[in-house]
């Protein structure tokens, strides 16, 4: 049998080195010549994150990744044991020949395994953009028996292994889905023609600019020319000038609008929920959580929502203590090891900059974080992290990132347990294993209240991003429906993405007065 296929993909590959296609001997020699060690993905996945958005950054990501598993696959094991010899380069013409020849084995080829792997990654991300990069991906495949370094089975074997290796990413890393699902209530909201009426928020300084570009500013005055924008530059207090937009907007009779990251967000949705006000969402942020998951990815979308006055209701988590002031929360609420690591971060980041101050934060808490002790539903737990989100998060693994629903109803719960001997390290080992479901000390489930006493042993608790004093007692609970967010109509949306694109152009005070403005940008978990 091994003889047949032997033979068979001998005779294909003299049939291509007998074929001439007028023109394309240079440009393929080139072509396979610029995926060698990854280039033309690593340009490539530079052009992703630098002008396709957030979706092109978290397709580049996905795609730099599967390239390294598909290229480790194949230079590691694959091609060391089967050392099956390069073709005899006799019927190849001079011209197509590369100038250097490739001195490893030939079965399975290497640029045809990093080229399936780039392209199914991308295309699990975006198929708009997986299908700009799917044809360079085939060319390059095909230009390796061209210019006579792989036979067609080599290429084929590359490619199978490329697609197994993005599709394995999706095992820890499940690709956001491309609707958000249209069950949530809709629900009607000021409808607001050209923005006549609402007051937005702008934080100029959150996330990155997008080469290319206009301003959030310049978009939001073509998008809606009467709206009325209050910018935030980099010495405004943000609560104060919060309060302002929220006054104009009770004022008109109107609604609340913010434009920036996952933080501006979080502050303007609870303030919203406490004024009866819709909320409209600019996503201006590096990650927008939350935008993403209610469905407005774009200015456009929110736009065309406000001009229609099309909306849905969404859920906010709150922290009850037995005394004190409650905390609602949008996204994500934690004990533990993030609260630590924030406080740590705020600490640094005026000097190193977000990220870096965040890279050393997680280094300090690792090395000196002790587990904390509480009790859960009057349980005594001794935990290393307490994890609540707002709303059901996808996977359900160790590393949420999406929520499919923000009304259902529930806190998704995750517990790293403390108290089993080398708690840290299985859990690590776990989730890179992809058997984290079956780990002793990391439990997840979907409940609709939790009660946390005993938690004198913490200094600190955290939600959406921001570390505050830890009561003694709380009670974790939802409140239904307590926030109207401009979105387009589930009609809309199924066929915007029957089109191909993920939702269609359309044409909570984070902390209390005078704190310190939020931080837009992602934390480590979603929120």
């Amino acid at each position: 049998m091994m003889s047949v296929l032997g033979e068979t993909d001998r005779r294909l590959f003299r049939r291509v080195a007998a074929t001439r296609l007028p023109g394309a001997d240079p440009a393929l020699r080139r072509l396979s010549h610029c995926a060698d060690h990854g280039r033309l993905w690593l340009g490539a996945a530079a052009g992703l994150a630098l002008a396709g958005g957030v979706t092109g950054r978290r397709a580049a990501l996905r795609g730099l990744g599967s390239l390294a598993l598909a290229s480790l696959s194949v230079n590691t094991v694959a091609k060391w044991s089967t050392r099956r010899p390069r073709p005899l380069l006799d019927l190849v013409p001079p011209i197509r020949r590369l100038t250097r020849q490739p001195h490893t084995t030939s079965f399975p080829s290497g640029h045809s395994a990093s080229a399936a792997a780039f392209a199914t990654a991308v295309a699990l991300e975006s198929a708009g953009h997986g299908a700009l990069v799917a044809p360079f991906a085939a060319a390059v495949a095909f230009s390796r028996v061209y210019v006579g370094v792989h036979y067609p089975g080599d290429v084929l074997a590359g490619v199978a292994i490329g697609v197994g290796a993005a599709a394995l990413t999706t095992r820890w890393w499940p690709p956001r889905p491309a609707l958000p699902e249209p069950e949530r209530p809709s629900v009607s909201a000021p409808a607001l023609p050209r923005g006549t009426g609402l007051v937005v928020l702008v934080n100029r300084g959150a996330g990155p600019a997008d080469p290319g570009k206009s301003s959030p500013v310049e978009r939001l005055r073509e998008l809606l020319p009467a709206a009325e924008l209050i910018e935030r530059g980099p010495d405004d207090d943000f609560a104060a000038l919060l309060d302002r937009a929220v006054t104009r907007a009770t004022e008109s009779g109107g609604a609340l609008g913010v434009c920036g990251g996952d933080g501006s967000v979080n502050a303007a949705a609870r303030v919203a929920a406490e004024r009866g006000l819709a909320l409209a969402v600019f996503p201006g942020g590096t990650l927008n959580h939350f935008a993403q998951d209610v469905g407005v990815p774009g200015f456009e979308d929110t736009a065309g929502a406000v001009g229609r006055g099309e909306a849905v209701r969404v859920d906010l988590g709150v922290a009850r203590p037995g005394a004190g002031r409650e905390v609602r929360f949008l996204n994500t609420f934690s004990i533990g090891l993030y609260p630590e690591l924030v406080r740590i971060r705020e600490g640094l980041e005026d000097h190193w900059g977000k990220r870096t101050a965040a890279a050393i934060a997680l280094v300090r808490v690792l090395r000196t974080a002790t587990p904390v002790e509480l009790r859960v539903n009057g349980r005594d737990r001794r935990l290393w992290l307490l994890f609540a989100g707002n709303g059901r998060y996808e996977p359900e693994g160790f590393a949420p990132v999406f929520r499919p629903r923000l009304d259902d109803g529930l806190l998704d719960l995750r517990l790293i347990d403390g108290a089993h001997r080398l708690a840290r390290t299985r859990l690590v080992v776990s989730a890179l294993a992809g058997t984290l479901g079956r780990s002793r000390v990391y439990r997840a489930e979907a409940v609709p209240r939790v009660g946390l006493e005993g938690l004198g042993g913490t200094r600190t608790l955290a939600y959406d991003g921001e570390v505050i004093p830890a009561p003694t007692g709380l009670r974790l609970e939802k409140e239904r429906h307590a926030l109207v967010v401009y979105r387009p109509a589930a009609e809309r949306i199924t066929n915007a993405g029957q089109s191909g694109r993920a939702v269609p152009a359309g044409g909570r005070r984070n902390g209390r007065r005078g704190r310190r403005p939020p931080a837009d940008g992602g934390p480590s978990v979603p929120g």
